[in-house]
């Protein structure tokens, strides 16, 4: 715990991160440790009413259980969503996916340099996310992240 009168670090991306995805499909595609689009509940929901299906047909048809957290089902190359290099379920897509690349994971220099620049071509690219909307986007990422083992 900081001591009164002690500053506060700023992140190495207080100055914001210029990010526009380019629908390139490439976080859609497995590659290291980011192999699963995992789904909490309330994903699971919204991606079976975008495809007209009740949430328990959706998530048999479409899901697996790997240590106790779903995650969509697919060939162990690419999301089962993914055609043409492009989200079929892009308006209902999970949390996990909304939030990419802004996971605590990937937000040191180092993580960022190696797991986003170098593969993703969003990266440089369109407006500046500000530090507010970058942190807002983590705290989104780190709350679904808790969320993943109730559902």
């Amino acid at each position: 715990m900081k001591s009164a009168g002690t500053k506060m670090k700023s992140p190495w991306f207080k100055d914001g991160l210029k990010f526009q995805c380019q629908q390139s499909g490439k976080c859609c595609i497995s590659h290291g440790e980011y192999g699963f689009v995992y789904l909490t509940l309330s994903d699971r929901r919204n991606i079976a009413k975008k495809l007209g299906m009740k949430t328990q047909a959706f998530t048999k048809k479409y899901c697996a259980k790997t240590d106790g957290v779903f995650h969509v089902v697919d060939d162990g190359k690419a999301c089962t969503f993914l055609k043409n290099n492009q989200c079929t379920v892009y308006e209902a897509r999970p949390m996990q996916c909304k939030t990419w690349p802004f996971w605590p994971e990937t937000m040191s220099p180092k993580a960022w340099k190696k797991d986003v620049v170098k593969f993703c071509p969003g990266v440089g690219k369109g407006s500046v996310w500000t530090r507010d909307q970058i942190q807002a986007a983590l705290n989104d990422q780190t709350k679904w992240e808790a969320e993943l083992t109730k559902g």
